[in-house]
């Protein structure tokens, strides 16, 4: 059993790095911090093959990467395409990530679907489509509509999660109407649940479209008081699914990295077999 706390991204946390680092360096010093993280670049554009074997590279043995399922494969960009072209991309996604899965550091494909992905028979289909494809891998499946945990179909949504074997991405994130999702404490899957933290913005949250939404829609800093409710949440979790992966997405102010690492100490959670973590020779003198 295991609990895995990590961030979406690694490239914008500065309290993480020294000013220096490079881009290409920053992956290997965040390995050292955290033991998994999130491929968010996955969701714009199916990256290069030569990537995923670099991000394999630069991380230790148990490292994992939740890697976000591609924009047309989850429907945000709004394309109409054929059910073959639609495989078609499918084929050259999981082509992109197969570095990932030859080396064991896979930990899950994250559908996170659009506001308008609502509940009906249509959506259900895909969903269905989708998991015989990847029948062979871990999927994580994140709503955004909350029509799917509306009280008269929740325990079917859920049921229905668990027999098409979908990992449930449980969330915290602002109660802002329909595009929103309330956080279900239930996983559906006996080895595994993911739980992605975006903060409690309300304000923010709807800003999709206007040029500045990314500076808000994710800026929160979670209390004490809340992750330790979460604290308590995450051990109830703990008999009902064996392996727990924990990401923080509250990043427009730069505090996803201190908020995860607060959770790790609410938790008494301390990593072995990370990347050794460098030393500034210039820190605390020399004798």
């Amino acid at each position: 059993m295991s609990i895995n706390i990590g961030l979406t991204g690694w490239g914008d946390h500065d309290s993480l790095y020294h000013s220096n680092i490079s881009p290409q360096e920053k992956l290997a010093v965040y390995a050292s911090f955290f033991p998994v993280v999130e491929v968010d670049t996955a969701f714009y554009a199916i990256q290069p093959v030569k990537n995923y074997e670099k991000w394999v590279k630069d991380t230790p043995d148990h490292f994992s990467f939740v890697i976000k399922a591609y924009q047309t494969m989850t429907g945000h960009d709004r394309k109409s395409i054929t059910k073959g072209d639609f495989k078609q991309i499918m084929d050259q996604y999981r082509e992109s990530i197969q570095p990932v899965i030859n080396a064991g550091k896979l930990n899950s494909i994250l559908f996170q679907f659009p506001p308008w992905f609502n509940l009906k028979r249509d959506h259900v289909n895909r969903l269905r489509f989708i998991r015989d494809y990847f029948s062979d891998l871990p999927l994580a499946l994140e709503f955004r509509n909350q029509t799917w945990f509306a009280p008269q179909f929740r325990e079917r949504t859920l049921q229905f999660m668990k027999e098409e074997n979908w990992i449930h991405t449980i969330c915290d994130e602002p109660q802002a109407g329909e595009g929103s999702v309330p956080t279900v404490l239930e996983p559906t899957h006996p080895e595994q649940t993911l739980i992605r933290f975006h903060g409690r913005n309300v304000h923010g949250w709807n800003r999709n479209g206007r040029s500045d939404w990314r500076k808000v829609r994710f800026l929160y800093r979670y209390s004490i008081e809340e992750l330790s409710e979460w604290a308590g949440w995450i051990h109830d979790l703990q008999r009902k699914t064996k392996n727990i992966t924990i990401l923080f997405n509250n990043n427009s102010g730069k505090d996803a990295a201190a908020n995860a690492k607060q959770l790790m100490e609410l938790l008494h959670i301390q990593y072995e077999g990370l990347n050794p973590r460098q030393m500034d020779l210039f820190d605390g003198g020399l004798a």
